[in-house]
């Protein structure tokens, strides 16, 4: 996404815009901040970082059509008589009305409305045009939990008396009075722990899940763990490590060997907190699992494995894909075994409740 603004920039200055590196940089910053799936964000940001006077804004609403829109409009007649012409790569050379140019609604037209439905259409209703589309937006994600309390503690201007500063300072001026040293507690990345069910129930939403896993491993490597669930349990955080989503979800489907199989849900999260949870992965982490809820095994072990991680995360979320759907009640044998041990339930089924989700993650 950052060549993309940078190359939007770039047209500007053919354009005729004096556009320096530093507003560029604030213009990434903003987009930053507002957000890269709004195009109203993403047209303000650019808009009150790169126009340096009022002249400008006429430039920069052609040029945002033309780079983001594909649109190409007539040519503005100036005072002169004569038509004023853009020197841009492409045709270009329109100048936005007054009107559009101050409604941002008028931005979300008509591209931002297609990718407005998009983001709220069922994730197994997709064309291949669509789900190609829903796959790079799901690389903008960024799933990353807020940072918890350390033990350890770092220099402050303000806080508890640092003893062993302090005696330094006060060595260092040979006895000497010296004013103490302030301390306190440290934060650290809090860790991220993702179960995603790839059983044969789940066989339509397991690749828009494990690129949203992949998100979140690209986000934050050290501090996120991802597993697969079926008939088994299979660690493919490695894996998913790999810069491009397409090879690190082709390496992780090499990796597990019960893809589209049943669901063992209480065995395989009975093995994860056996060998993985209770040894320190579990223990304070946000654990998410991704599931519908379908178990073929006994219900009981799975209430008892879900009692046990709800005493060792720090919250847990059940992400079931049905639940987007009018008039959901969750009925099946795994979803009534988990439900009283939940933290947050949320849908999965779109993008948009997938968006959701990295909210509930970052309130955690």
């Amino acid at each position: 996404m950052i060549e993309v603004l940078v190359g939007f920039a770039r047209c500007l200055r053919h354009a005729g815009m004096r556009v320096p590196p530093d507003r560029v940089q604030a213009m990434l910053a903003a987009v930053d901040a507002l957000g890269v799936t709004d195009p109203a964000g993403v047209y303000w940001a650019g808009r009150l970082t790169l126009c340096a006077e009022p002249d400008d804004i006429a430039t920069y609403d052609a040029a945002f059509a033309a780079y983001f829109r594909q649109v190409t409009p007539p040519a503005p007649v100036s005072a002169s008589g004569s038509v004023s012409r853009i020197g841009l790569p492409f045709q270009l050379d329109q100048v936005a009305p007054r009107a559009e140019r101050d409604d941002p609604e008028v931005i979300e037209e008509p591209a931002a409305s297609d990718i407005e439905v998009l983001r709220h259409r069922d994730l197994t209703q997709l064309t291949d045009q669509e789900r190609d589309e829903v796959r790079r937006l799901l690389t903008l994600l960024a799933p990353t939990p807020a940072p918890r309390p350390s033990r350890r503690r770092r220099p402050a201007r303000r806080g508890e008396i640092d003893p062993a500063r302090t005696v330094a300072r006060i060595l260092r001026r040979v006895g000497e009075p010296a004013p103490p040293a302030y301390r306190r507690k440290s934060r650290k990345p809090r860790r991220l722990v993702l179960l995603v069910d790839v059983s044969g129930s789940m066989a339509a939403y397991a690749d828009a899940l494990l690129r949203f896993a992949h998100a979140a491993v690209r986000r934050r490597p050290s501090s996120t763990e991802v597993f697969t669930v079926g008939t088994r349990l299979t660690r493919v955080t490695r894996a998913l490590r790999h810069r491009d989503p397409d090879l690190a979800l082709a390496a992780s489907s090499r990796l597990v060997p019960d893809w589209s199989g049943g669901t063992r849900l209480g065995e395989a999260l009975k093995v994860f907190l056996d060998r993985w949870g209770q040894r320190g992965m579990a223990r304070g982490a946000v654990v998410v699992l991704f599931s519908d809820g379908w178990e073929r095994g006994d219900p009981s072990l799975l209430a008892d494995q879900m009692a046990r991680l709800a005493r060792l995360a720090h919250r847990v979320v059940w992400v079931n894909p049905h639940k987007g759907r009018p008039g959901y009640v969750p009925l099946v044998a795994g979803m009534v075994a988990a439900l009283p041990h939940l933290d947050d339930f949320v849908a999965g089924h779109s993008f948009a409740a997938l968006e959701r989700l990295v909210e509930v993650i970052a309130r955690a």
